[in-house]
């Protein structure tokens, strides 16, 4: 079985491409284990599928996606179902450093016991920290998870965890109801602390009505894990 498999969710990130398939190959190589990397490309209107095949359709560890569909929820799922290794870990490739992806990946091969994820420690201005605080309460009060950043990536899940997950959120929630159900079928979660105030391309796509949206979303996820 394959060790690692990392699931790169892509929106409009075509100039970004070739740097996220170099860099995170060569880290990944250099970690030793064997590893998969997905391209799953979402709802993009630009050519980052086509620009992903040309840079690494190729190479024997690469699987490339294409979704009609955007959705960071869809693509998280779709990766999850098609990923094989004995790690699954999904991660927004516009923000996180393979330096980061390597240091969650070096915990979870001694303890596959956990689940591992990130906490930012760093954001971007004062109203996006307010904001995660308060979503991160929200989670915590309504369904339970005792987490600092529910968000947070990149996230590694042994695959054994993964078989009755049953997931259905497409969009932003998809996080949310991961946590949640990971926590109440007693599995621990171990939260990493990171310095992520850095981008690698492109910008946020949450804004205040995106946000609206998610605190919203929280309640009806609630209802629907009864």
């Amino acid at each position: 079985m394959i060790k690692f498999s990392v699931i790169l969710p892509i929106y409009n990130q075509e100039n970004q491409i070739e740097y996220l398939f170099d860099v995170y190959k060569k880290q990944l190589e250099e970690l030793g284990d064997s590893w998969e990397l997905l391209f799953v490309v979402n709802g993009s209107r630009d050519r980052s599928f086509e620009k992903a095949k040309e840079v690494a359709g190729s190479h024997p560890n690469v699987k490339i996606f294409n979704l009609l569909q955007g959705g960071w929820g869809r693509a998280v799922k779709f990766g999850l179902e098609h990923a094989t290794g004995e790690f699954l870990c999904y991660t927004n490739s516009a923000r996180t450093m393979p330096d980061q992806l390597i240091l969650v990946l070096k915990y979870a091969r001694v303890n596959s016991d956990v689940v591992l994820k990130t906490t930012r420690v760093v954001r971007d201005n004062w109203k996006r920290k307010i904001g995660s605080i308060l979503y991160n309460y929200e989670n915590r009060l309504l369904l339970g998870t005792q987490l600092w950043d529910v968000n947070g990536t990149p996230k590694v899940i042994p695959s054994k965890f993964t078989h009755n997950l049953n997931l259905q959120e497409n969009g932003d929630l998809i996080d949310a109801e991961i946590m949640t159900k990971i926590h109440r079928q007693n599995i621990p979660i171990v939260e990493v602390l990171i310095i992520a105030n850095q981008r690698i391309g492109g910008s946020s796509t949450t804004k205040l009505k995106s946000a609206l949206k998610m605190y919203l979303g929280v309640f009806r996820l609630r209802r629907q894990l009864k």
